[in-house]
Order: structure tokens, then C-alpha cells, then sequence
């Protein structure tokens, strides 16, 4: 039964880190991207520790230290790589290089180290959704392909697709929300000297503090926490993809609440992006993603 939804925790977790670009925008004028990146996994890392010490979930035994520090730094790298790739060569670009090389990258890397071959149906799924992407916010901004950019974009990418592969063998073995807690609490010390560098003024502020913890608890720790439930019965590869979710509903709520306008290609777009996600929510009911859940079971057995 638990397989069964776990496509869905997955997706509803791309649902939430959409609301992300619409508190920013709403966010003080004097508030730097990188700045509200620190913020958002510092708030959301002290909301993930109170949960674990509320509920007492929290357990050192055979606890991977070097996976941890691994999963934390490549959520770490993500964040200032994406905002910073984002005001290079801009919001348009940087998103869908970013978002849009995440499923690949993991697929290629479940492939080469993992020996998961992706399904054609991932293929098939893979490819309408980054299509959908792409034409979702081709027609946002003229097109600026900045080198520095688009390696930031692919960094960021690459950050989040091998966070979701290390994170997902923790998972297994630990309690999501532990995993989760302990991840996001590093991520955020290792990037807490941006905290003195950018000015933090704007946080003292009603709209300062509002978005800090829209930020932090809705964007953040409670969609990681779906995310890596999620991650136990899907695969990386599928869950990266599922994730493309989340420009989905970036989109459309610019449309409802910032009253953007989305031209008839966007719509295509947004039309193939939901085909894409349903045909792979469809395919993980009826494939053999706990054979492959097994495995990597194994292999993590078999290293210890």
C-alpha cells in the first residue's frame, strides 16, 4: 500500500518547493537570493530537529557519517549554485537547465554506479517533461546562455540529482525525518557565513520573518521530509523526475497570484509536463520498483 503512494509524497513534495519563487518574490527588495537560500535551510533544519526531539525519532546507532556529510554538502552546493546560476543568465535559462538536467544526470548515475538501467518508460517520461519545461518558460525572457550560467545550472543539477541517490540509501536504513534533520542542520551550518556576508536586516522584518518561514517549513523541511519518505519505494531516477513538478506549479501560481501571463506554448508546455509526470506515476504502480529498491538494499548490506 505504502508503494502505492509513494509516487504521490514525492510529487506533493515538488508542489511545495514550488511555492518557493513566489515567496521570493515577495520577500523584502533588500533580501540577496543567495542570502534567502542560507535562511530557508537554516529556518527549515531547526524545524526538522524540533520534530525529531518532540517526537523522539532520533537514533545514532550505525549512523553513516561520511554518506551524511555527502548528502549534506551536495544540498549545500545546490542552493547558492542555483541562485547564483539564476541572476547569471537568468530565471528562464538557469530553471530549465537546472530542473531539466536533474532526471538525466540521476539516470545516468544509476546507470553507471549503481547498475540500474532506466526503464524506456522513464525515457519516454523523462523527455515530455523536460520538453515541458522548456517550452513552459521559453517564451519568459529572451534567451541569454552565459557559459558561467549554464555550468552553475548544470552544478546545481548534478548537486540535487546526487543528493537524492545518497539520501535515498540513508532512508532506507533510518528514519526519514532523522535523515532529513540531520541533513538540512549541516547544509545549514556549512553555509552560514553567507548569513554575515549578505546584509540580514530584512529578516527583522513582519515580511522578513513571514517569508523566512513560509520558506523554511512549507519549502523546505516539509517537503524534504515527503521527499525522503518517498525515496524509500521509488527509485532516484523516477523521484528527480517527478520533482518536475515543481516549475509546474511555479508557473501556475505566478499566474494566480502574481498575475503573470502564460502564452499558448507555455500552456503546451505545462499540458506535456502533466503527461509526462502522469505516465511515470502510472508506470511506478505497475513496474518493478521495489526489485529495484531490493537491490541497492543489498548493496548496502553487502558494503557494510
Amino acid at each position: 500500500m505504502k508503494e502505492k503512494f509513494a509516487p504521490f509524497l514525492v510529487l506533493l513534495a515538488a508542489i511545495l518547493w514550488g511555492t518557493t519563487g513566489t515567496t521570493q518574490a515577495l520577500a523584502p527588495e533588500t533580501a540577496h537570493p543567495i542570502a534567502i537560500g542560507a535562511t530557508r535551510l537554516a529556518v527549515g533544519g531547526i524545524f526538522l530537529v524540533i520534530i525529531v526531539l518532540i517526537t523522539g525519532k532520533f537514533n545514532f546507532t550505525n549512523w553513516p557519517v561520511k554518506t551524511t556529510i555527502l548528502a549534506s554538502l551536495c544540498m549545500a552546493l545546490y542552493q547558492p549554485l542555483f541562485f547564483s546560476a539564476v541572476s547569471i543568465t537568468g530565471v528562464a535559462i538557469g530553471t530549465v537547465v537546472a530542473i531539466g538536467s536533474a532526471p538525466v544526470l540521476s539516470g545516468l548515475i544509476e546507470w553507471l554506479f549503481l547498475k540500474i538501467r532506466p526503464s524506456k518508460v522513464w525515457w519516454y517520461s523523462t523527455f515530455l517533461s523536460i520538453l515541458g519545461c522548456l517550452l513552459l518558460f521559453g517564451n519568459k525572457e529572451s534567451a541569454y546562455l552565459d557559459p558561467v550560467g549554464i555550468l552553475m545550472s548544470l552544478g546545481a543539477g548534478l548537486s540535487f540529482a546526487s543528493y537524492t541517490i545518497i539520501s535515498r540509501n540513508l532512508v532506507v536504513n533510518h528514519s526519514s525525518l532523522s535523515v532529513v534533520a540531520v541533513i538540512f542542520t549541516l547544509s545549514a551550518i556549512f553555509l552560514s557565513p553567507f548569513l554575515f556576508i549578505f546584509d540580514m536586516s530584512w529578516i527583522m522584518s513582519f515580511r522578513g520573518v513571514s517569508v523566512s518561514l513560509q520558506l523554511g517549513i512549507v519549502a523546505t523541511g516539509i517537503p524534504y521530509l515527503l521527499f525522503a519518505k518517498g525515496l524509500i519505494h521509488v527509485s532516484s531516477s523516477n523521484a528527480v523526475t517527478l520533482t518536475l513538478a515543481e516549475p509546474l506549479t511555479a508557473a501556475l501560481l505566478g499566474v494566480l497570484i502574481i498575475d503573470e501571463y502564460l502564452t499558448i506554448t507555455s500552456w503546451f508546455g505545462i499540458i506535456l509536463l502533466m503527461l509526462g509526470i502522469g505516465i511515470l506515476i502510472w508506470s511506478s504502480k505497475n513496474s518493478s520498483g521495489q526489485k529495484e529498491l531490493e537491490m541497492v538494499q543489498k548493496r548496502v548490506i553487502l558494503k557494510k
